[in-house]
């Protein structure tokens, strides 16, 4: 690991100047993606700020939403009753997501910044347009069964790891951001950037922009919720695909839907033509697969990831099946 300057930030703004002022300089949280990538040379930042000790904690109620401070802790957010009774499909998601003891360090903002988990983007001795602009894509002609069927380009075909992600996306959520120029909200579907000619890119945060907090509406989304994840072990492992279902059902018809995949794409997948195709429909099995045949439109695979073009529809309709017999 390289050496790098250490600092600890005790106000919003001193972390941001000090970070702003150095492009080479990175927020440090729980440290449960950043350090790792660290180790094996993939981000070398030369100034790590701590920000700790900020006051982002806290999970309060706000303007018919529900605010989760950035340094709110994955765990936390999981077993808070709020969160369980107003947005119980974050919790789901959550509690999919890594092992209790990274669940116990990691932070929600760090959750929503974590780096994909392609192995191209880890060896720093395999060419990854990500981590190396301009080097080339080695999953395109290589093991890519872990990778994109969704939005992805002959620059990158990687994916977003977070199981919170996707559940935030279906949940219309608002990240919340201070930085050099001031305070501005950004939708959660527009904060995670596809990869385009820029894979380095994940997110459209600018230099030095800090997250301090996540906003959820209210919803009608507290009972018929489920998030399905499928993985190649119980814990601790990456979602081959996963499904964020949650339904508003009365008198047995779909009076709203919210549907997003992960595993799929280089940011959390949002279903918004299934959804459309549910509202208004039976809640049955013969509706969940047509919904799920919408879904999967466009989806293209590689090599190694046909699969998920197969297991895709299949999870989705299950999800839906579970999330409305809740």
């Amino acid at each position: 690991m390289n050496q790098f300057q250490y600092v600890r930030a005790t106000k919003p703004q001193a972390a941001i100047e000090a970070v702003a002022k150095d492009p080479n300089a990175r927020f440090i949280a729980g440290g449960t993606n950043l350090v790792d990538l660290m180790k094996r040379g993939v981000m070398t930042p030369q100034k790590l700020v701590d920000i700790n000790r900020l006051d982002l904690r806290k999970i309060e109620r706000q303007n018919n939403a529900l605010r989760i401070g950035a340094l709110a802790l994955n765990s936390t957010v999981a077993d808070d009753r709020q969160v369980r009774e107003r947005h119980p499909l974050l919790a789901l998601a959550l509690n999919a997501g890594a092992s209790p003891q990274l669940r116990n360090m990691a932070t929600v903002g760090g959750n929503m910044l974590q780096r994909t988990r392609c192995p191209y983007f880890y060896d720093t001795a395999l060419p990854c347009n990500k981590r190396q602009p301009g080097s080339g894509c080695g999953a395109l002609e290589g093991i890519n069964r872990m990778h994109a069927i969704f939005g992805f380009s002959d620059k990158c075909i990687a994916v977003h790891p977070s199981d919170m992600s996707v559940a935030l996306v279906a949940l219309d959520a608002t990240v919340q951001v201070s930085g050099p120029k001031g305070n501005r909200s950004i939708p959660f579907a527009d904060f995670h950037r596809l990869p385009g000619d820029t894979p380095e890119k994940d997110t459209n945060l600018e230099p030095g922009e800090l997250i301090t907090a996540v906003d959820i509406p209210d919803g009608p989304f507290t009972k018929h919720v489920h998030y399905q994840k499928v993985r190649e072990r119980a814990s601790y492992a990456f979602a081959l695909l996963s499904v964020a279902a949650a339904l508003d059902i009365d008198n047995g018809t779909i009076k709203a839907a919210r549907l997003a995949m992960g595993g799929v794409a280089h940011k959390p997948w949002r279903l918004t033509a299934a959804e459309q195709a549910l509202i208004g429909k039976p809640a049955t099995e013969a509706i969940f697969r047509q919904a799920a045949t919408v879904a999967m439109q466009g989806a293209k695979a590689f090599k190694h990831n046909e699969y998920k073009l197969r297991l895709g529809p299949n999870i989705i309709v299950q999800a839906l099946k579970t999330a409305a017999a809740a």
